[in-house]
Protein backbone atom coordinates (compact mmCIF):
# COMPACT_ATOMS: atom_id res chain seq x y z
CA UNK A 1 0.00 0.00 0.00
CA UNK A 2 0.81 3.64 -0.39
CA UNK A 3 0.32 5.68 2.66
CA UNK A 4 -1.15 9.32 1.71
CA UNK A 5 -2.22 12.26 3.86
CA UNK A 6 -4.57 15.19 2.80
CA UNK A 7 -3.28 18.85 2.45
CA UNK A 8 -5.30 21.71 1.06
CA UNK A 9 -2.35 23.41 -0.35
CA UNK A 10 -0.26 26.97 0.98
CA UNK A 11 -2.99 27.66 3.10
CA UNK A 12 -2.96 24.51 5.03
CA UNK A 13 -1.90 25.11 8.91
CA UNK A 14 -0.57 21.36 8.49
CA UNK A 15 2.49 21.61 6.49
CA UNK A 16 4.09 19.52 4.16
CA UNK A 17 8.04 19.93 6.33
CA UNK A 18 5.60 18.18 9.27
CA UNK A 19 3.45 15.88 7.27
CA UNK A 20 6.96 14.35 5.82
CA UNK A 21 7.95 13.66 9.54
CA UNK A 22 5.41 10.95 9.71
CA UNK A 23 6.57 7.59 9.16
CA UNK A 24 6.16 5.73 5.87
CA UNK A 25 4.55 8.43 4.37
CA UNK A 26 4.35 8.88 0.43
CA UNK A 27 1.82 10.63 -1.28
CA UNK A 28 -0.04 13.76 -1.30
CA UNK A 29 -3.82 14.28 -1.90
CA UNK A 30 -4.59 17.53 -2.79
CA UNK A 31 -6.58 19.75 -5.61
CA UNK A 32 -6.46 23.24 -7.23
CA UNK A 33 -9.24 24.96 -4.83
CA UNK A 34 -9.46 28.36 -5.90
CA UNK A 35 -11.30 26.98 -9.28
CA UNK A 36 -15.27 26.81 -9.66
CA UNK A 37 -16.76 23.69 -9.92
CA UNK A 38 -16.30 22.54 -13.68
CA UNK A 39 -13.51 25.06 -14.93
CA UNK A 40 -10.10 23.82 -16.44
CA UNK A 41 -7.37 23.68 -14.00
CA UNK A 42 -4.27 26.06 -15.27
CA UNK A 43 -1.23 23.16 -15.34
CA UNK A 44 0.70 26.68 -13.66
CA UNK A 45 -1.31 25.47 -10.04
CA UNK A 46 -1.07 21.62 -11.08
CA UNK A 47 2.86 21.54 -11.84
CA UNK A 48 3.40 24.18 -8.74
CA UNK A 49 1.76 21.20 -6.43
CA UNK A 50 3.80 18.77 -7.77
CA UNK A 51 6.41 20.20 -7.68
CA UNK A 52 6.65 21.56 -4.10
CA UNK A 53 5.82 18.03 -2.80
CA UNK A 54 8.83 16.96 -4.67
CA UNK A 55 11.14 19.38 -2.74
CA UNK A 56 9.27 17.97 0.50
CA UNK A 57 10.39 14.45 -0.56
CA UNK A 58 6.69 13.56 -1.57
CA UNK A 59 4.48 12.37 -4.47
CA UNK A 60 2.12 14.44 -5.55
CA UNK A 61 -0.65 11.33 -7.02
CA UNK A 62 -3.73 11.76 -5.92
CA UNK A 63 -6.14 14.48 -6.60
CA UNK A 64 -9.18 14.71 -4.20
CA UNK A 65 -10.94 16.27 -6.02
CA UNK A 66 -12.27 17.34 -9.22
CA UNK A 67 -15.32 18.51 -8.13
CA UNK A 68 -18.65 17.04 -10.59
CA UNK A 69 -20.40 19.90 -11.77
CA UNK A 70 -24.27 20.03 -10.47
CA UNK A 71 -25.21 20.17 -14.11
CA UNK A 72 -23.76 17.12 -15.32
CA UNK A 73 -25.72 15.43 -11.77
CA UNK A 74 -28.83 16.95 -13.18
CA UNK A 75 -27.68 15.96 -16.95
CA UNK A 76 -28.90 19.64 -17.50
CA UNK A 77 -27.96 23.30 -18.98
CA UNK A 78 -23.95 23.21 -19.77
CA UNK A 79 -23.65 19.41 -19.04
CA UNK A 80 -21.85 18.87 -22.10
CA UNK A 81 -19.04 21.69 -21.67
CA UNK A 82 -18.37 20.48 -18.25
CA UNK A 83 -17.57 16.72 -19.09
CA UNK A 84 -15.07 17.96 -21.73
CA UNK A 85 -13.45 19.91 -19.14
CA UNK A 86 -13.52 16.92 -16.52
CA UNK A 87 -11.60 15.41 -18.99
CA UNK A 88 -9.02 18.10 -19.99
CA UNK A 89 -8.69 18.07 -16.01
CA UNK A 90 -8.11 14.48 -16.24
CA UNK A 91 -5.82 14.78 -18.87
CA UNK A 92 -3.85 17.26 -17.09
CA UNK A 93 -3.36 16.01 -13.58
CA UNK A 94 -2.16 12.91 -15.43
CA UNK A 95 0.50 15.03 -16.97
CA UNK A 96 2.06 15.59 -13.93
CA UNK A 97 2.01 12.64 -12.58
CA UNK A 98 -1.81 11.92 -10.87
CA UNK A 99 -2.46 8.30 -10.89
CA UNK A 100 -5.94 8.06 -8.76
CA UNK A 101 -8.72 11.28 -8.92
CA UNK A 102 -11.29 10.65 -5.94
CA UNK A 103 -14.55 12.29 -6.65
CA UNK A 104 -18.29 12.16 -5.38
CA UNK A 105 -21.73 12.20 -7.41
CA UNK A 106 -23.79 13.57 -3.83
CA UNK A 107 -26.44 16.13 -4.71
CA UNK A 108 -25.35 19.95 -3.62
CA UNK A 109 -23.85 18.70 -0.07
CA UNK A 110 -21.00 17.11 0.54
CA UNK A 111 -20.32 15.25 3.94
CA UNK A 112 -22.85 16.55 6.25
CA UNK A 113 -22.57 16.60 10.07
CA UNK A 114 -24.26 18.13 13.06
CA UNK A 115 -21.56 19.05 15.39
CA UNK A 116 -18.04 19.75 14.34
CA UNK A 117 -16.20 20.08 18.01
CA UNK A 118 -18.44 17.46 20.00
CA UNK A 119 -16.35 16.92 23.27
CA UNK A 120 -15.08 13.67 24.78
CA UNK A 121 -14.30 12.44 28.03
CA UNK A 122 -10.91 12.55 27.17
CA UNK A 123 -10.68 16.11 26.27
CA UNK A 124 -10.67 15.49 22.52
CA UNK A 125 -13.50 17.04 19.96
CA UNK A 126 -14.72 15.53 17.12
CA UNK A 127 -17.39 15.87 13.83
CA UNK A 128 -20.75 13.90 15.29
CA UNK A 129 -24.31 13.66 13.17
CA UNK A 130 -26.76 13.35 15.88
CA UNK A 131 -30.06 12.34 14.23
CA UNK A 132 -32.06 14.49 16.83
CA UNK A 133 -30.17 17.97 16.37
CA UNK A 134 -30.76 16.60 12.23
CA UNK A 135 -34.12 16.58 12.53
CA UNK A 136 -34.05 20.04 13.41
CA UNK A 137 -31.97 20.64 10.38
CA UNK A 138 -33.67 22.77 7.12
CA UNK A 139 -30.87 24.21 4.70
CA UNK A 140 -33.47 26.19 3.32
CA UNK A 141 -33.90 28.58 5.94
CA UNK A 142 -31.75 29.96 8.62
CA UNK A 143 -28.11 30.19 8.41
CA UNK A 144 -26.32 26.89 8.28
CA UNK A 145 -22.17 26.85 8.25
CA UNK A 146 -22.00 23.25 7.80
CA UNK A 147 -18.74 21.07 5.83
CA UNK A 148 -19.49 19.94 2.48
CA UNK A 149 -21.91 22.50 2.32
CA UNK A 150 -21.02 24.65 -0.38
CA UNK A 151 -21.87 28.38 1.28
CA UNK A 152 -21.72 30.36 -2.36
CA UNK A 153 -25.14 29.04 -3.00
CA UNK A 154 -27.73 31.70 -2.42
CA UNK A 155 -31.15 30.22 -0.63
CA UNK A 156 -32.97 30.62 -4.00
CA UNK A 157 -30.67 28.87 -5.84
CA UNK A 158 -30.57 25.95 -3.10
CA UNK A 159 -34.26 25.73 -3.85
CA UNK A 160 -34.26 25.60 -7.45
CA UNK A 161 -31.41 22.56 -6.98
CA UNK A 162 -34.21 20.94 -3.93
CA UNK A 163 -36.74 20.88 -6.54
CA UNK A 164 -34.57 19.72 -9.74
CA UNK A 165 -33.33 16.68 -8.22
CA UNK A 166 -36.60 15.89 -6.46
CA UNK A 167 -37.94 15.90 -9.81
CA UNK A 168 -34.96 14.12 -10.78
CA UNK A 169 -35.31 11.20 -8.18
CA UNK A 170 -32.51 8.25 -8.07
CA UNK A 171 -33.02 7.10 -11.35
CA UNK A 172 -32.12 10.35 -12.62
CA UNK A 173 -29.10 10.14 -10.65
CA UNK A 174 -28.25 6.68 -12.07
CA UNK A 175 -28.61 7.32 -15.81
CA UNK A 176 -26.56 11.10 -15.17
CA UNK A 177 -23.73 9.04 -13.56
CA UNK A 178 -23.74 6.38 -16.25
CA UNK A 179 -23.15 9.26 -18.75
CA UNK A 180 -20.48 10.69 -17.17
CA UNK A 181 -18.91 7.27 -16.19
CA UNK A 182 -19.17 6.32 -20.17
CA UNK A 183 -17.71 9.51 -21.06
CA UNK A 184 -14.74 9.79 -18.60
CA UNK A 185 -13.24 6.40 -17.82
CA UNK A 186 -12.16 5.76 -21.38
CA UNK A 187 -10.07 9.33 -20.53
CA UNK A 188 -8.48 8.33 -17.50
CA UNK A 189 -7.75 4.92 -18.98
CA UNK A 190 -5.88 6.34 -21.42
CA UNK A 191 -4.39 8.31 -19.08
CA UNK A 192 -3.69 5.64 -16.40
CA UNK A 193 -5.62 6.91 -14.05
CA UNK A 194 -8.00 5.43 -11.87
CA UNK A 195 -11.30 7.10 -11.05
CA UNK A 196 -12.14 6.29 -7.21
CA UNK A 197 -15.83 7.26 -6.65
CA UNK A 198 -16.34 8.71 -3.00
CA UNK A 199 -19.44 7.08 -1.02
CA UNK A 200 -22.23 9.05 -0.05
CA UNK A 201 -21.92 10.94 3.94
CA UNK A 202 -23.79 9.38 4.96
CA UNK A 203 -25.38 6.99 2.67
CA UNK A 204 -28.43 7.10 2.55
CA UNK A 205 -30.62 10.25 1.81
CA UNK A 206 -30.86 13.44 3.37
CA UNK A 207 -33.09 16.48 3.35
CA UNK A 208 -34.71 14.39 0.66
CA UNK A 209 -31.88 14.47 -1.85
CA UNK A 210 -31.64 11.19 -3.79
CA UNK A 211 -28.05 9.43 -2.92
CA UNK A 212 -26.63 6.21 -4.91
CA UNK A 213 -23.28 5.85 -3.91
CA UNK A 214 -24.66 4.06 -0.62
CA UNK A 215 -24.41 0.40 0.06
CA UNK A 216 -22.86 -3.03 -1.51
CA UNK A 217 -26.37 -3.50 -4.23
CA UNK A 218 -25.29 -0.17 -5.23
CA UNK A 219 -21.66 -0.49 -5.53
CA UNK A 220 -21.88 -3.28 -7.68
CA UNK A 221 -24.01 -1.57 -10.06
CA UNK A 222 -21.80 1.61 -10.35
CA UNK A 223 -19.04 -0.58 -10.92
CA UNK A 224 -21.03 -2.39 -13.67
CA UNK A 225 -21.64 0.24 -15.46
CA UNK A 226 -17.81 0.64 -17.07
CA UNK A 227 -16.30 -2.74 -15.92
CA UNK A 228 -12.56 -1.16 -15.71
CA UNK A 229 -10.40 -1.15 -13.33
CA UNK A 230 -10.20 2.57 -13.84
CA UNK A 231 -13.55 2.68 -12.91
CA UNK A 232 -12.96 1.99 -8.70
CA UNK A 233 -13.79 2.87 -5.39
CA UNK A 234 -12.75 5.25 -2.90
CA UNK A 235 -13.44 2.62 -0.15
CA UNK A 236 -13.98 4.94 2.84
CA UNK A 237 -14.92 3.18 5.61
CA UNK A 238 -16.26 5.81 8.14
CA UNK A 239 -18.41 6.87 5.41
CA UNK A 240 -19.85 3.43 4.59
CA UNK A 241 -19.50 2.22 7.95
CA UNK A 242 -21.38 4.72 9.39
CA UNK A 243 -25.13 2.95 8.41
CA UNK A 244 -24.96 -0.02 10.27
CA UNK A 245 -26.49 -1.98 7.12
CA UNK A 246 -22.95 -1.91 5.77
CA UNK A 247 -20.37 -5.04 6.65
CA UNK A 248 -16.98 -2.69 6.05
CA UNK A 249 -14.77 -6.11 6.66
CA UNK A 250 -17.13 -8.16 4.37
CA UNK A 251 -17.23 -5.47 1.36
CA UNK A 252 -13.14 -4.79 1.76
CA UNK A 253 -12.36 -8.43 1.14
CA UNK A 254 -15.20 -8.46 -2.10
CA UNK A 255 -13.64 -5.22 -3.68
CA UNK A 256 -10.22 -5.77 -2.92
CA UNK A 257 -10.45 -9.16 -4.16
CA UNK A 258 -11.77 -7.55 -7.86
CA UNK A 259 -8.64 -5.28 -7.84
CA UNK A 260 -11.68 -2.58 -7.67
CA UNK A 261 -10.19 -0.33 -4.65
CA UNK A 262 -8.07 2.48 -5.87
CA UNK A 263 -8.02 4.40 -2.87
CA UNK A 264 -9.07 3.89 1.24
CA UNK A 265 -10.37 6.18 3.60
CA UNK A 266 -9.68 4.40 6.96
CA UNK A 267 -11.62 5.87 10.16
CA UNK A 268 -13.45 4.82 12.53
CA UNK A 269 -16.93 5.64 13.60
CA UNK A 270 -18.72 4.59 16.70
CA UNK A 271 -22.26 4.12 15.89
CA UNK A 272 -25.64 4.52 17.98
CA UNK A 273 -28.99 2.63 18.55
CA UNK A 274 -30.69 5.43 16.58
CA UNK A 275 -28.81 5.92 13.40
CA UNK A 276 -26.47 8.79 14.74
CA UNK A 277 -22.70 8.44 14.61
CA UNK A 278 -19.62 9.87 16.43
CA UNK A 279 -16.21 10.13 14.69
CA UNK A 280 -13.39 8.40 16.98
CA UNK A 281 -10.10 7.24 17.39
CA UNK A 282 -8.68 5.46 14.58
CA UNK A 283 -8.18 2.47 17.04
CA UNK A 284 -10.87 -0.35 16.88
CA UNK A 285 -11.73 -0.22 20.58
CA UNK A 286 -12.42 3.11 20.13
CA UNK A 287 -15.48 2.85 17.74
CA UNK A 288 -18.13 0.35 15.68
CA UNK A 289 -15.44 -0.86 12.92
CA UNK A 290 -12.91 -3.86 13.25
CA UNK A 291 -9.64 -2.14 11.55
CA UNK A 292 -7.44 -5.05 11.97
CA UNK A 293 -9.79 -7.18 10.03
CA UNK A 294 -10.04 -4.54 7.78
CA UNK A 295 -7.04 -4.09 6.76
CA UNK A 296 -5.99 -7.87 7.17
CA UNK A 297 -8.79 -8.02 4.14
CA UNK A 298 -6.55 -5.61 2.08
CA UNK A 299 -3.18 -7.52 2.86
CA UNK A 300 -4.65 -11.08 2.26
CA UNK A 301 -6.28 -9.70 -1.40
CA UNK A 302 -2.92 -7.70 -2.59
CA UNK A 303 -4.10 -4.22 -2.13
CA UNK A 304 -1.46 -2.28 -3.07
CA UNK A 305 -3.74 1.28 -3.69
CA UNK A 306 -3.46 4.47 -1.79
CA UNK A 307 -4.57 4.52 1.74
CA UNK A 308 -4.88 7.64 4.20
CA UNK A 309 -6.20 8.04 7.67
CA UNK A 310 -9.21 10.13 7.13
CA UNK A 311 -10.94 12.68 9.73
CA UNK A 312 -8.96 12.96 12.96
CA UNK A 313 -10.26 14.54 16.46
CA UNK A 314 -8.46 17.71 17.25
CA UNK A 315 -6.43 16.42 20.25
CA UNK A 316 -3.46 18.57 22.15
CA UNK A 317 -4.52 22.02 22.26
CA UNK A 318 -4.30 21.96 18.17
CA UNK A 319 -7.01 24.43 16.39
CA UNK A 320 -7.76 24.07 12.59
CA UNK A 321 -10.07 22.82 9.87
CA UNK A 322 -12.69 20.83 11.71
CA UNK A 323 -11.45 16.62 10.87
CA UNK A 324 -7.93 17.64 9.23
CA UNK A 325 -5.60 17.95 12.31
CA UNK A 326 -2.25 16.82 12.38
CA UNK A 327 -1.99 15.25 15.46
CA UNK A 328 -4.88 12.32 15.48
CA UNK A 329 -4.24 11.78 11.64
CA UNK A 330 -0.37 11.22 12.16
CA UNK A 331 -1.67 9.06 14.68
CA UNK A 332 -4.10 7.03 12.79
CA UNK A 333 -1.29 6.71 10.07
CA UNK A 334 1.36 5.34 12.64
CA UNK A 335 -1.12 3.08 13.60
CA UNK A 336 -2.74 1.72 9.84
CA UNK A 337 1.61 1.44 9.55
CA UNK A 338 1.64 -1.16 12.75
CA UNK A 339 -1.56 -3.22 11.24
CA UNK A 340 0.04 -3.32 7.62
CA UNK A 341 3.35 -4.33 8.85
CA UNK A 342 1.99 -7.21 11.39
CA UNK A 343 -0.67 -8.58 8.41
CA UNK A 344 1.88 -8.52 5.69
CA UNK A 345 4.35 -10.26 7.98
CA UNK A 346 1.63 -12.93 8.86
CA UNK A 347 0.23 -13.07 5.02
CA UNK A 348 3.76 -13.99 3.76
CA UNK A 349 4.49 -16.27 6.66
CA UNK A 350 1.65 -18.45 5.44
CA UNK A 351 3.00 -18.05 2.20
CA UNK A 352 5.91 -19.58 2.88
CA UNK A 353 4.82 -22.09 4.75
Amino acid sequence: MKMSFRWYGADDPVSLEYIRQIPNMRSIVSAVYDVKPGQVWSEESIAWIARTCEENGLVFDVVESIPVHEDIKLGRGNCAQYLENYKENIRRVAKYGVKCVCYNFMPVFDWTRTQLDRRAVDGSTSLVMYMEQLAGLDPLSGELSLPGWDASYQKEELRELFAAYAELGEEGLWRNLERFLKEVVPVAEACGVRMAIHPDDPPYPIFGLPRIITCEKNLDRMLAIVDSPANSLTLCTGSLGCAAFNDIPQMVEKYAAMDRIAFMHIRNVKLMEDGSFEERAHYTACGSLDMAAIVQALVRNGFDGYVRPDHGRMIWGETGKPGYGLYDRALGAAYLNGLFEMCEKEEGAKRNA
